[in-house]
């Protein structure tokens, strides 16, 4: 019910009712007998069966999940890290460094049906609907929230966010009685309030992630104020020492006097708190002249003054929703920072048409208000195939290794910075389609073939339109800031289309001098030639790769900074027969002329790796099959702390049956090697793997890939034999 409300009440409004809700039911109780307020024995046993449904054993091997701390109990115990799923939640992707820069930030706080819904699975789940963001270059910080005591965000969301240089923060949240009993138990002491920080700056340090938002909604006694505030310190000084870079930002509710009352500025009231952290969260139903007023009171720390504003619009300035580009322009204006709350609006209320164009349109409106924020890449190698972390295949090298529907953040690759334009009569649509069949005027169709696969993942940029005579197309894919040196650059891309349809990269060079030049990579130079759009055309090298073609050229920059990555779309000369234009743009790969040399011998060797297989059960399936649980983990024996972004994992000699896939990818094979799914760290949990009564073993391969888009061949990856006999 509590959810509900939030859905359609501001905060302060349910603070209210459930006072006035107590009060009345404190006068109830004192005047009926308890007979008339107790639940009627049916409705006992009701309550009582729904309690009877076993917990999950954390210590026990099962599917990898994200889950919050719901006590100080498990957090002073750090019983955390004996979980069986401690270490599949840590993130293995390093926050990208970002130059420093001193102007107002974005922070996103996303809050969605109490946390935890798809994006728990940590190995993935079938949901291909899932909820997703993928505008990272309008954010800085990325707060993962819910209404449990600690909430950790799940790595999918970490490994993503830090794959766009954003951070990522956790949330501590005490509210109602139950927090304030929370607060009086864990403010005892000055030791205690030490403590339970550690505990958590802990946690962020050990699971990769960034920090944390402290929302304290509930009344504190007087007495223990001083014991919170040095909390916050505590939290603040031990986590900047154990995570450099790393934030604490508090959230404008309780006071220094121990109320609960939301003040929606930086004052007298909140403004201790804030002294002791890097920023303050403040409450969204402040009033037009407060951001200015906050901005004063902050002086040369207005940039962490973090204004909320409500995308539901209950109480918030503007109404967010369709509108909140209101507020924005007024903070922006102001010159504070803005703290976005619940995005996945959109999601949740199914917003028309659809929620990839629905999301892109809200996303438009905080770009068009604020301006992009990150700009990447800013290093070498650079590799995007623009997988959304969703979709109904998976692919490699053009090769459809799935066919099952999947859903894992976690493989959101570098995403293009596309420009959503309402009532669009471009000439050209540009969109990231995620699926293999797309639906065109309400009619299905294929682009080219029947289960069209992707280059890589599960995602491609579909161009689709008309282009007539000489008429050309240009769109924005990423705005990079590469300082280049004298050594040879490498740029390949991957394209299907037809014959007349071409597909061309236009790279914007800004020189040592500030003057911007355009080259244009493309696979023949476009008629008649364009000298005012780029200084000169380098015409690719070709080769094909399941029915997709790779593009190549090479190109020497030095001393300038690579600005912009657009798409550039053309019809080849004499292709009068038809002005319609298809192509698809699989991936794009930079990489300097060093870094292609040694990515063939980059990955390690089969030989250098050691994999092992834990807590192995084989129980019995249907119609004579059995189930194989097992946990993979492995290693390499020269280096025991290397870990590669993403490994691919596979199965031979394995039967299974759509009928009892669950939670991971899994489909009919079509030889004894099947793909079982992806992970982020040197470990997988094979939960549900059906395999016939007459296999002996199962090998499992272990596929390294590379964050410059390169993956080991599979007769040359590790591989471990499970053998089965003995095991039931």
């Amino acid at each position: 019910m509590r959810e509900l409300l939030r859905a359609y009440f501001s905060r302060r409004t349910l603070v209210s009712l459930y006072n006035l809700f107590f009060t009345i039911s404190h006068k109830l109780l004192t005047s009926f007998p308890l007979s008339v307020i107790m639940p009627k024995p049916n409705d006992a046993v009701a309550e009582s069966d729904s309690e009877s449904v076993p917990l999950l054993d954390l210590s026990k091997p099962s599917s990898p999940i994200s889950f919050p701390i719901k006590s100080l109990q498990y957090l002073k115990s750090r019983s955390y890290f004996d979980s069986f799923h401690f270490q599949f939640n840590r993130s293995t992707v390093p926050l990208r460094r970002n130059l420093p820069d001193h102007r107002p930030r974005v922070l996103v706080c996303h809050d969605m049906k109490g946390g935890y819904v798809d994006d728990k699975w940590v190995q993935g789940c079938e949901n291909d609907a899932g909820y997703a963001i993928w505008h990272w270059y309008l954010m800085d910080v990325f707060v993962y929230f819910s209404h449990s005591l600690v909430t950790i965000p799940p790595p999918c969301w970490t490994n993503t966010a830090h794959r766009h240089g954003v951070k990522v923060l956790g949330t501590f949240i005490t509210e109602w009685d139950e927090g304030k009993a929370t607060c009086k138990e864990m403010l005892a002491t000055k030791e205690s309030a030490q403590m339970y920080a550690e505990r958590l700056a802990e946690l962020a340090t050990s699971l990769g992630f960034d920090g944390w938002l402290i929302n304290i909604e509930n009344e504190i006694d007087k007495e223990q104020v001083p014991i919170l505030m040095e909390f916050v310190s505590h939290l603040t000084k031990v986590l900047h020492l154990s995570t450099p870079g790393s934030l604490v930002i508090w959230y404008d509710s309780v006071t220094v006097r121990g109320h609960l009352k939301w003040q929606d500025h930086l004052n007298e009231k909140n403004k201790p708190f804030f002294d002791l952290c890097d920023g303050i969260f403040m409450n969204y139903t402040w009033k037009e002249s407060y951001p200015k007023l906050s901005a004063e009171v902050a002086g040369d720390r207005k940039y962490d003054v973090y204004m909320g504003i409500d995308v539901f619009g209950r109480g918030s300035f503007g109404g967010g929703q369709w509108t909140v580009d209101t507020a924005l322009d007024l903070l922006k204006r102001n010159n504070v920072s803005a703290a976005i709350f619940a995005p996945g609006w959109v999601y949740e209320t199914a917003q028309p048409p659809n929620f990839h164009t629905a999301q892109n349109k809200w996303w438009s409106l905080v770009e068009k208000s604020w301006g992009v924020v990150r700009t990447y890449p800013q290093v070498l190698p650079f590799y995007s195939d623009f997988n959304q972390g969703f979709g109904n295949h998976v692919s490699l090298e053009g090769r459809q290794l799935s066919d099952a529907p999947w859903y894992n953040i976690s493989c959101q690759s570098l995403q293009p910075l596309l420009e959503f334009k309402e009532d669009n009569t471009d000439i050209i649509q540009v969109t990231i389609e995620c699926i293999c069949l797309q639906t065109y005027n309400g009619k299905h169709m294929n682009l080219f073939s029947a289960g069209e696969a992707s280059y890589n993942g599960g995602g491609n940029i579909v161009f689709k339109g008309r282009l007539e005579g000489d008429v050309y197309f240009t769109a924005r894919l990423f705005k990079p800031l590469i300082h280049l040196s004298s050594s040879r650059i490498t740029v390949s891309y991957s394209v299907k289309s037809d014959e007349t349809s071409k597909l061309g990269l236009l790279l914007g060079f800004s020189s040592p001098s500030h003057e911007t030049k355009s080259i244009l990579v493309a696979p023949q130079e476009p008629t008649p030639r364009l000298d005012h759009m780029f200084l000169k055309c380098l015409v690719t090298s070709e080769q094909t790769v399941s029915e997709w073609t790779v593009h190549e050229a090479s190109l020497v920059m030095d001393g300038h900074t690579l600005t912009e990555i657009s798409a550039f779309c053309y019809k080849t000369e004499n292709s009068t027969k038809t002005s319609e234009y298809v192509a698809l743009l699989g991936h794009i790969s930079i990489k300097e002329h060093a870094q292609l040399q040694q990515n063939l011998v980059s990955l390690p060797p089969a030989s250098s790796w050691v994999i092992e297989a834990h807590s192995i059960e084989l129980v019995p399936g249907d119609s004579g099959s059995m189930i194989l649980k097992v946990k993979l983990e492995w290693r390499q024996t020269q280096l025991e702390d290397s870990v590669l972004p993403v490994y691919n994992v596979y199965a031979e000699s394995v039967k299974s049956t759509d009928v009892l896939r669950s939670r991971k990818v899994l489909e009919k094979p079509r030889s004894e090697r099947v793909f079982l799914g992806v992970s982020h760290v040197p470990a997988y949990y094979v939960s549900e793997l059906v395999v016939d009564s007459d296999v002996k073993g199962v090998s499992f391969v272990v596929q390294p890939c590379g964050e410059d888009g390169s993956w080991s061949k599979l007769d040359v990856s590790p591989k471990h034999l499970v053998e089965l006999e003995g095991l039931s």
